[in-house]
């Protein structure tokens, strides 16, 4: 399996709009953050998780041509805005599969009315097949056993996903006990890590490093970063050998 980190940052994106924090103001591409969204490929299959309002964006840079579903960790809108830019791949691939939580289907609903219509739809509007992802009950995606993981992002229930020897966690807080029996095994872990100082609702760097270390994967991924966790360069030297400060377009493979 084949993973592309289409974005890594936070909600705002790095740089910040008018900031002048030396992050924003960095010249190092890895310290440029677009909205959080990997790229999963294997034998054949193409699938993203999230898709933010950066999607179309990233889609023209990694060179993706089709996918075959999209799986939503949870509702807001650094993760669900983008929506409407699907439209390509419906254009040439037919309907889009998506995958959530009811309540994110539901809000996708809302948000998307135009899309979810049952009446005579405006022409161009894509159509998509809601699948309502359930806790303890994986489903088969290109065949391959997707397992949802429960997380807390505060106070909402999320989910993040395994897949093989894979899981992806972001936007969290905490993680039950019984959903960490889940990640036991893991080859690669990908985790938010927002900052140092603490937060109500993400994961800060120490938060992150110890759950990493109790879970014990081969290696670990810290995606959804803020400006505030410090230039890249310099974090990664402070970090585990094991583990590692994703960036945008960074690629790796698991077999």
């Amino acid at each position: 399996m084949n993973v592309w980190f289409l974005g890594t940052g936070t909600s705002q994106g790095i740089p910040i709009i008018g900031s002048t924090h030396p992050v924003c103001l960095s010249t190092n591409p890895k310290d440029k953050r677009l909205r959080v969204s990997v790229w999963l490929q294997w034998e054949g299959s193409s699938y993203v998780i999230d898709c933010g309002p950066d999607f179309r964006q990233q889609m023209l840079t990694c060179g993706c041509t089709r996918i075959d579903g999209i799986l939503y960790t949870h509702e807001h809108a650094d993760h669900t805005a983008g929506l409407d830019d699907i439209r390509p791949f419906f254009f040439r691939q037919g309907d889009i599969p998506i995958y959530g939580r009811a309540e994110v289907l539901e809000s996708l609903k809302r948000r998307f009315d135009y899309i979810f219509t049952d009446g005579e739809k405006y022409p161009g509007v894509p159509n998509v097949v809601p699948n309502a992802v359930k806790e303890n009950t994986p489903f088969v995606l290109g065949g391959k056993t997707i397992i949802p993981i429960r997380v807390n992002h505060g106070r909402l229930e999320i989910f993040g996903y395994r897949i093989d020897n894979f899981a992806y966690l972001t936007d969290v807080k905490s993680v039950p006990e019984e959903e960490v029996q889940k990640l036991q095994g893991l080859s690669v872990l990908v985790v938010s890590a927002l900052r140092v100082e603490p937060h109500d609702s993400h994961m800060s760097l120490q938060e992150a490093l110890a759950f990493i270390d109790e879970v014990k994967p081969g290696r670990a991924y810290l995606t959804h970063i803020s400006h505030l966790l410090g230039f890249h360069d310099e974090v990664q030297q402070t970090l585990p050998e094991n583990v590692y400060l994703a960036y945008d377009n960074l690629q790796i493979s698991l077999e």
